[in-house]
C-alpha cells in the first residue's frame, strides 16, 4: 500500500512540469543510481555522521537558487561560496559527493550533474538510516552561481511560525510541507550556537523558554553552560538521532526540541495538528516526507553538468 502512495506521489510531481524525469540517464549512464548508493554505503560504514549529513546538504542546496549543486561549490579569489555562509560552516560529508562524482565520470564523462547526485544521496541517507526509499526523478542541471551573502535565505533555527511560513511560500512549499522537511531532524546532531537562545537569557522575564521541558533544558545547560568554550559542544536532534523515524514529533509536543524554528511548529493549530499525526503515525510521517522531498527537490534552476562539483566547468 505505502509503495502504491509512493508510485502516484511521484508521477504527480512530474505532472507539475519540473524537466525532471524518471528514466532521464537510462540510455547514458545507466549505474549511476548504484553508483551513489554504493558511495554513500562506503562513507556510512566508517562515519555515522554521514546521513545526517548528507540530508542536511541537500535541503541547504535546495533552499538557495533551487537543488542546482552550488552548496558544493568551493571559494575562489573572486568569489566567497555558499558553503562558508554562517549557516553552511557546520556542513560536512562533501567527500562522499565528490567520490560518487568520480566514480560515475569513470563511468560516463560529462553526464550525470552534481545536483542530482546531491539528490540521490540524500534520498539513500534516508533510506539506509530506516527511513522509506523512494525513486528520485532526475535531469537537474548544476549551478555556476554560488554566493555566501544569499545563505540568508536559509530558515534560521531561531525562525518564528511567520519567518518560516514566508520562507516556504517563496518556494511554493506549503506548511505541511514545512512540518514535514522539519522532520529531517529526526537526524544529526546541533552545536550550542544554534538553540543557546532558548536556555541562556532567553527573554527578560525568563533566563529559559518556558515551553521547553525542565529537565530536558537542564540536561541542555549542561551540555552548553553560558561560559562555555568547547567548540563541538551540543546535543543530538533527537533521541534517536542515527535512526530516521518519528522520535523528533514525540519529543517535540513534550518540550524537548532544540530549535526555536521547532518549538513554533506548536505555535500554529494547523502546524501542531500535522505534528501530531506524525508523532502518532510513523507511516503518516514517511509518505508525507516522500511527498515533501519531491517537491523541494523539483525546485531547479542549474545551466551545466560539472566535471568536478567543487569547480565551475
Amino acid at each position: 500500500m505505502e509503495v502504491a502512495l509512493v508510485s502516484l506521489l511521484i508521477l504527480s510531481i512530474l505532472h507539475l512540469g519540473s524537466g525532471l524525469s524518471l528514466n532521464y540517464y537510462d540510455k547514458t549512464c545507466p549505474n549511476y543510481e548504484a553508483t551513489v548508493t554504493a558511495a554513500v554505503k562506503q562513507a556510512m560504514a566508517t562515519d555515522n555522521t554521514v546521513p545526517a549529513a548528507l540530508l542536511r546538504l541537500h535541503f541547504h542546496d535546495c533552499f538557495v537558487r533551487g537543488c542546482d549543486g552550488s552548496v558544493l561549490l568551493d571559494s575562489t579569489s573572486n568569489n566567497t561560496a555558499e558553503k562558508t555562509g554562517p549557516p553552511n560552516v557546520s556542513l560536512h560529508a562533501f567527500y562522499v559527493i565528490d567520490n560518487a562524482k568520480s566514480a560515475i565520470e569513470a563511468q560516463c564523462p560529462g553526464v550525470v550533474s552534481c545536483a542530482d547526485i546531491l539528490a540521490l544521496a540524500a534520498r539513500d541517507a534516508v533510506a539506509l538510516s530506516g527511513g522509506p526509499t523512494w525513486k528520485v526523478p532526475v535531469g537537474r542541471l548544476d549551478g555556476r552561481i554560488s554566493k555566501a551573502s544569499e545563505t540568508s535565505l536559509l530558515p534560521a533555527p531561531t525562525s518564528n511560525f511567520a519567518q518560516l511560513q514566508q520562507r516556504f511560500n517563496q518556494l511554493n512549499l506549503s506548511v505541511k510541507d514545512l512540518v514535514t522537511l522539519s522532520g529531517g531532524h529526526t537526524l544529526g546532531f546541533a552545536h550550542c550556537s544554534s538553540f543557546q537562545n532558548r536556555i541562556h537569557s532567553f527573554n527578560s522575564v525568563n533566563d529559559i523558554d518556558p515551553t521547553l521541558s525542565p529537565s530536558f533544558a537542564s540536561l541542555l545547560r549542561k551540555a552548553c553552560p553560558g561560559n562555555n568554550t568547547v567548540q563541538n559542544a551540543g546535543a543530538t536532534l533527537d533521541a534517536t538521532s542515527k535512526v530516521f523515524d518519528n522520535m523528533y514529533y514525540k519529543m517535540l509536543l513534550n518540550g524537548m526540541s532544540l530549535f526555536s524554528s521547532d518549538a513554533a511548529l506548536l505555535t500554529h493549530p494547523k502546524t501542531k495538528g500535522f505534528v501530531t499525526t506524525f508523532a502518532n503515525s510513523q507511516e503518516a510521517f514517511n509518505l508525507a516526507f516522500v511527498k515533501s522531498m519531491l517537491r523541494m527537490s523539483s525546485l531547479t534552476g542549474g545551466q551545466e553538468v560539472r566535471l568536478n562539483c567543487r569547480k565551475v566547468r
